[in-house]
């Protein structure tokens, strides 16, 4: 999960204070709990299954998902079960950890002898949950699905407006009776289009994210820099989103050792301000080096008389033929 910390120092007049700006970062609530927590993100979900042999087939076999670990079967001590509201007459625990693709892993437990409910909950039980599952295509997998026998509740729908416009949903059933779901929004959200603060994660994203062959290619990433360029240099603001939209990802991620910008709308207010202060100034390129995806561009930013009153590196990583982070350093006044 991306955090980013958006209050701003005023922008001094001069260049060197201008690009070496001390932004507070004051988190959030949200964001310091995070960070005392020590959490990063979702290692896996859960899910107790009445049958490991009839659970791991379908994983496998029916969704195309890979076991890859297995625990057990552990005994469970009688403080650890009332500790976790466990029947004291329960038998031991096997657990199997479940590669899922671009996501959570799922891990699935079954208990020996199990005392416990043998009902599912239903929808709107306290406690109820189910997993859902990304998919580039819903409809054909819903036809996949019923051609291996799985019960599907109904058709996808597609949300028409709101946040969830453009996503299509649909429930189905285990061969044990827990409730999963399909997803898909292929052209994005309708929250989307407004250029959010926040991007919800998806495995959509982390897949047309991932860096390809065609990322290596050193003659295109040169291009893309010198783009780059252009887009702090340009002062119109329909050229510069044009230019932002062609080669920057919508959720780029600008790191600065002073503040961390995200999304495209962050990055161009910046540009603004640092235009508005500096009026006569502009950025330069001194070299450009390409390994694979990555490049380093050295430049300097200034007037015609003075074009190197600032200096600096910009180090990029590219993805899917668009700029995706971008980190600055600013060299210190001498």
């Amino acid at each position: 999960m991306k955090t980013h910390y958006k209050s701003h120092q005023k922008v001094q007049t001069s260049a060197i204070a201008l690009l070496n700006l001390f932004f507070f970062f004051s988190a959030s609530d949200k964001a310091t709990a995070q960070n005392n927590a020590g959490i990063l993100g979702i290692d896996h979900v859960g899910i107790n299954v009445p049958d490991l042999n009839q659970a791991i087939p379908f994983f496998s076999d029916v969704l195309g998902f890979t076991p890859v670990t297995q625990l057990g079967p552990i005994p469970l001590d009688t403080n650890w079960k009332e500790a976790n509201h466990i029947n004291p007459n329960t038998g031991a625990v096997t657990i199997k950890m479940i590669n899922a693709g671009t996501g959570a892993s799922i891990e699935v437990f079954s208990y020996a002898d199990n005392k416990g409910s043998k009902v599912h909950p239903n929808s709107d039980d306290i406690g109820a949950s189910h997993i859902a599952f990304y998919t580039s295509d819903i409809n054909e997998s819903v036809k996949y699905l019923k051609s291996k026998g799985v019960k599907v509740l109904g058709e996808p729908f597609l949300t028409p407006s709101g946040d969830t416009a453009g996503e299509s949903w649909v429930y189905f059933e285990t061969p044990w009776g827990s409730k999963m779901e399909l997803v898909s929004y292929p052209d994005g959200k309708g929250y989307e289009k407004s250029n959010p603060k926040t991007i919800l994660w998806s495995p959509k994203n982390t897949i047309a994210n991932k860096a390809t062959v065609a990322d290596f290619d050193s003659e295109k990433n040169t291009e893309i820099i010198k783009n780059h360029l252009k887009i702090w240099n340009e002062k119109d603001e329909t050229k510069r989103t044009s230019l932002l939209n062609q080669f920057y990802a919508s959720d780029i991620e600008m790191v600065d050792r002073h503040f961390i910008a995200i999304g495209q709308k962050e990055i161009s207010k910046f540009i603004v301000e640092l235009q508005q202060k500096n009026p006569d100034f502009r950025f330069t390129d001194k070299s450009v080096e390409t390994n694979h995806n990555i490049v380093r561009l050295y430049w300097q930013f200034g007037s015609k008389a003075k074009p190197a009153v600032v200096s600096g590196m910009d180090l990029f990583v590219i993805e899917n033929g668009k700029v995706q982070k971008l980190y600055v350093f600013v060299d210190e006044k001498k």
